[in-house]
């Protein structure tokens, strides 16, 4: 049979413990591609191909393995079964979980959600759990968030002048996404000021939450009337402001404004850490900036490859990177538009 040239057909044989019938790319996300292996007389399998560059140490493989393994281990059913890996061939091993993408989730959708992340937060209380990483980029105080988004902004400011230029992402981050930065840093020290929130201290442990880190319908299915959630390559120990904040704000979902506040007031609901509503609305326009700058990574080299490498298709990497500043300027306006008039869940002012 045919591979990719990125399975490893023996590696893949040994996981199975027989010769596949059939492999069939489903599509990837932003770093790994993702097979259904069909097997004779078998209900099949789904096979992940994580993407590793030497310049890029996370064990995506390892993190999300660890996480499915310490889900099943604890009574989560709705996400993936594991089975087996192959680190050296970059290979993961799953229960094929059928099911279809939600192109309108509803009511019933977003409440399985809050429950699967409160859920995770109880778990959070178990002492197997202490020995789970922290998140991709988890950050435990607003001032190391704020850090991660200036060294972000900076890397895009320090590209080569001709590409800059030459794509518009020169003058669109020095008229409209630095100064919107600024002047959203500033106001979250005035509100942290005022509402006694330090930005240098770092979250206590009981106040942080286990986290999928890439959450949302995105990376969900749904099969007889049941959410199954998938993708935990960036797993671990993160602040709950910031899981409420990413999901709202998610480029990859688009979700009703009924919808969005009924996510955030379920999951202020659920999971019961004291200050959470003000640390979140201190967070979500920081965090809001972030996903402008995630937007932008087309134009860095590494990302750029691992986007190609889990999804190639046609386009160059020029309508790639024009696509991508159009929808961070999409993203900027909302999220300046949602800074001035936050409706979400209440908070101080």
């Amino acid at each position: 049979m045919p591979f990719e040239p990125q399975v490893d057909g023996r590696a893949l044989e040994r996981l199975l413990g027989r010769a596949p019938e059939r492999l069939e790319l489903l599509g990837g996300g932003g770093n790994s591609r993702v097979y259904r292996v069909s097997v004779p007389g078998g209900d099949g399998f789904a096979l992940k191909v994580y993407y590793r560059d030497p310049q890029d140490p996370r064990d995506r493989l390892g993190v999300e393995f660890g996480c499915l393994e310490f889900l099943w281990a604890h009574g989560i059913r709705c996400v993936p079964r594991p089975l087996g890996t192959d680190p050296e061939a970059g290979l993961g091993l799953m229960a094929y979980v059928p099911g279809e993408r939600m192109a309108r989730p509803g009511p019933g959708d977003v409440d399985a959600s809050c429950a699967f992340l409160a859920d995770l937060h109880r778990l959070s209380a178990l002492p197997a759990a202490a020995a789970l990483p922290s998140a991709s980029e988890a950050c435990f105080s607003l001032q190391s968030v704020a850090g991660n988004i200036q060294a972000r902004l900076d890397r895009l400011r320090a590209l080569g002048p001709g590409l800059l230029d030459a794509s518009g992402l020169g003058r669109f981050l020095a008229e409209e996404l630095l100064p919107a930065w600024e002047a959203i840093r500033a106001q979250a020290a005035d509100r942290a000021r005022r509402w006694g929130i330090p930005l240098d201290r770092d979250l206590p442990a009981e106040a942080r939450t286990l986290s999928p880190s890439d959450f949302g319908f995105h990376n969900a299915l749904k099969a007889d009337g049941k959410v199954f959630f998938l993708d935990f390559e960036y797993f671990g120990w993160d602040d709950p402001a910031k899981l409420l904040a990413d999901f709202l704000l998610h480029p990859g979902m688009a979700l009703d404004p009924g919808l969005r506040e009924r996510f955030a007031r379920g999951l202020l609901d659920q999971i019961p850490v004291p200050g959470l509503g003000e640390r979140a609305r201190l967070a979500y326009p920081l965090f809001g900036i972030k996903w402008c700058a995630i937007l932008l990574n087309e134009f860095l080299p590494g990302p750029l490859h691992r986007r190609r490498f889990a999804a190639p298709g046609p386009l160059s990497p020029g309508e790639c990177q024009a696509g991508q500043l159009a929808k961070c300027r999409a993203k900027l306006r909302q999220v300046v538009a949602e800074n001035d008039h936050f409706i979400l869940f209440p908070a101080p002012d």
